[in-house]
């Protein structure tokens, strides 16, 4: 067959220049006939494939195309073999071929199925005012110790754009606090956000396509009114835009590491990235993402009047000790709660425990990562005010400043009883600063007392002057160094 070039050659030596066949074949050394052919043909539309009719595999073609596709529904083990539909074929439909002729037309098709089903990917329609929602993770090194966060990102398709936020978990506090965080800085919801199978999200995934969602989920949508999809078991590429923006936002803002000590701050500076990241054109459409994104907001539904309420609550039983376990973490509320039901708000970053009236006896930054107990001590000072023995059989001095250990362990039992009930009383959140300064403060010239701290604290709070240093006009003793506690005895 000649090439393309050769034969606009013969056509323009014959019938333009009016060249002979010989003359011509001559010139190109192709043999006259195929010059006269190419010449004279009126006909250039490329010849389809012959197609060989198989007589026996024919006929029995739409049988195994059928089998096929019922075996595709089944799990793997319960699949046929190609042998066995072969006997098949000759017991239920008097096959007369080869088994050879049947294995080769089930592998062949097998491989067309697969392609078809597994890798074809339709090419969806971007619709402004849509959205799809994913999780990706990459590392940071967050509050000085290096660790891999998920984080949570809108992706919208028309326009290409972008939102996304940092989170310490993919739990359904997290995923909800992330899409209500967007809506709000948005000014708008996306009227369809499709969605993976999350488990904060789905709680069962049902038959024809439904989903039983989680209750707090439900509510979620319900509140905003976006109408909700999810993705096909396995089927990620159903959201292609977003799995390929989680790609893009690792790659673009989060590597390397990010150092993070306040999470929320940090977030606070993502918004402006992803809306920085839109002076740019679409790689498709040829026209400014930024106009795009205009038109998606154009088409997103109203924010209601009110934030959703982002919180889990849960009844948990206190032990004897009065900790309760959320997630597999313990929970400090209060000794006179020990062995009771406890009703408990869960956010993406505290955890709250509440009495009968519904309200905070305890509030608790959440905890994530290896750590398993959070102990706010508050309310077991004043128990351990009562029972100054048990100090030393508590973990308390692990909590407490190391100013605060050494004195209570020169203290007396009686003075126990009174320095437990002055932090019992002005301990708030756990914040010693102002405590320790005080306490510094006052030791300075020796062992003090309770009420020397409690001055001093009082002075602090109010910004009043400090002590001035007094100079005796007479001179004093020379005082024997006293050493409080018994630890001293241990050396005789």
């Amino acid at each position: 067959m000649l090439a393309v070039a050769e034969v606009n050659y013969i056509r323009y030596e014959v019938n333009q220049k009016g060249e002979s066949y010989a003359s011509v074949s001559r010139k190109t050394g192709i043999d006259a006939r195929t010059v006269k052919k190419y010449a004279n043909q009126e006909d250039f539309e490329v010849k389809k494939p012959q197609c060989r009719k198989a007589p026996v595999m024919d006929p029995v073609k739409p049988i195994l195309d059928e089998w096929l596709n019922e075996d595709s529904k089944k799990k793997r083990k319960y699949r046929r073999t190609a042998k066995r539909l072969f006997q098949q074929l000759v017991e239920e439909h008097d096959f007369k071929g080869s088994e050879r002729s049947v294995r080769q037309y089930v592998s062949k098709r097998k491989k067309e199925l697969k392609t078809m089903i597994d890798q074809a990917a339709l090419p969806l329609e971007s619709i402004p005012g849509t959205a799809q929602v994913d999780f990706g993770t990459a590392p940071f090194v967050y509050q000085s110790e290096s660790m891999e966060l998920p984080y949570l990102v809108m992706s919208f398709p028309f326009s290409n754009t972008f939102y996304f936020q940092v989170f310490p978990s993919e739990n359904a506090e997290c995923l909800l606090e992330g899409l209500q965080r967007m809506f709000h800085h948005m000014g708008g919801v996306p009227r369809t956000i499709r969605f993976d199978n999350f488990r904060p999200a789905v709680k069962k995934i049902l038959g024809k396509g439904e989903r039983k969602l989680t209750d707090v989920f439900e509510r979620f949508v319900g509140h905003y009114g976006f109408h909700y999809e999810f993705c096909n078991p396995g089927k990620g590429n159903e959201k292609g835009h977003v799995e390929a923006m989680v790609k893009y936002v690792r790659n673009n803002f989060l590597l390397p590491e990010c150092h993070i000590e306040d999470l929320d701050q940090f977030n606070e500076t993502l918004w402006q990235k992803a809306e920085d990241d839109r002076d740019r054109s679409h790689y498709k459409k040829d026209v400014a993402i930024d106009a795009l994104y205009q038109e998606d907001c154009a088409q997103w539904l109203l924010l209601p009047e009110k934030a959703f309420d982002c919180v889990r609550y849960e009844v948990v039983k206190a032990d004897k000790y009065g900790f309760i376990t959320v997630d597999k973490k313990q929970y400090s509320s209060s000794p006179r709660f020990a062995g009771d039901k406890l009703t408990v708000a869960i956010t993406y970053n505290s955890v709250i425990v509440l009495n009968e009236q519904h309200e905070a006896v305890v509030h608790h930054s959440r905890l994530y990562g290896v750590r398993r107990q959070s102990m706010v001590w508050q309310p077991y000072l004043d128990l351990l005010s009562r029972r100054p023995r048990a100090i030393k059989y508590t973990s308390i001095y692990e909590h407490f400043p190391e100013e605060w250990t050494q004195y209570l362990k020169a203290c007396t039992e009686d003075e126990q009883k009174e320095a437990l009930r002055l932090l019992g009383t002005l301990l708030k959140n756990n914040d010693f600063t102002l405590l320790n300064q005080a306490l510094n403060d006052v030791s300075a010239q020796g062992h003090p007392s309770v009420d020397q701290i409690k001055h001093r604290f009082y002075s602090l709070v109010n910004n009043q002057e400090d002590y001035s240093t007094y100079t005796p006009q007479m001179s004093l003793p020379d005082m024997p160094d006293i050493t409080r506690g018994l630890d001293h005895y241990d050396a005789l």
